[in-house]
């Protein structure tokens, strides 16, 4: 699996699981913990750019899951 592969599939599942939970991009950056631009979750979730671990990290905790939960790719549990 290249690289790009892997953004898409991540931003796919957290997309997935944003939407499943209910919660807008507005209302995920609004969750986080820290300063982070709007617009960065559309282009990860489009797997346009390569997030940071302590990015993921604040995503998962904003949707209230594990980083492991989040980025594992074979994983439908939420």
């Amino acid at each position: 699996m290249d690289k790009s592969e892997i953004l898409k599939k991540i931003g796919k599942r957290i997309k997935e699981v944003r939407l499943q939970k209910g919660i807008s991009q507005a209302d995920l950056v609004g969750k986080m913990d820290g300063n982070i631009d709007p617009t960065n979750i559309s282009r990860i979730e489009a797997g346009r750019t390569n997030p940071t671990v302590i990015t993921l990290f604040r995503i998962a905790e904003a949707m209230d899951m594990k980083l492991a939960d989040l980025v594992n790719l074979e994983s439908t549990e939420i």
